[in-house]
């Protein structure tokens, strides 16, 4: 098990995100939150390479001020709708343009991992499809009323009030909420 794998390792999560300080919580996992300061642009039309190629930066750079006895985990996680990213909303008219998008269809969220160990890297990706229920304007101007959406990749968070709208789920719902714990699972056993 994952707490187990780590019991004896110098953790540092590469990330500032409450909620993937929260899924490590969960899977008792204790680590030092080091946020990584990388451009975030979109130099990669393909998803998969965009979450793949930030989460690698984002664990090299924290690699470049700790010693190789840290075991980094960084991660990357957008929203993937019509052939276009969703990224955080910078405000809130691009947030309700985010959720009129995705209301009554379907999109994926994607998550790229990233753990730098001693002298190895190694770097994955979870795919997950979600569905939303028809959202009507006032929905969408109550949501956003909530802040919530604010911080949150596609302007949706599917642990809080943001679960009201989501039809299904199909893969990872950790992956939904920007960590795929099966996944860090697989990779831990790989690299340690």
């Amino acid at each position: 098990m994952i707490h187990n794998f780590l019991k004896d390792k110098q953790v540092i999560l590469a990330s500032a995100s409450p909620r993937r300080k929260e899924i490590f919580k969960l899977i008792g996992v204790k680590a030092l939150q080091m946020p990584s300061h990388i451009d975030e642009d979109i130099i990669y039309d393909n998803p998969i390479k965009l979450v793949k190629f930030h989460a690698e930066n984002k664990a090299k750079e924290i690699r470049k001020k700790v010693d190789n006895d840290y075991l980094i985990v960084a991660a990357d996680t957008i929203v993937y709708h019509d052939k276009k990213v969703l990224f955080k909303p910078s405000n809130v008219h691009q947030a309700a343009e985010f959720l009129t998008q995705l209301s009554d269809a379907s999109h994926y969220v994607y998550t790229g991992v990233a753990i730098a160990y001693k002298n190895n890297l190694i770097s994955d990706y979870e795919k997950t499809r979600v569905e939303f229920n028809p959202l009507t304007a006032l929905e969408i101007e109550e949501y956003i009323k909530t802040k919530e959406s604010m911080d949150k990749a596609g302007a949706y968070g599917i642990q809080g009030y943001g679960s009201q709208f989501i039809r299904r789920v199909s893969g990872c719902y950790f992956n939904v909420m920007g960590f795929p714990v099966s996944l860090f699972y697989n990779m831990l056993k790989r690299i340690l």
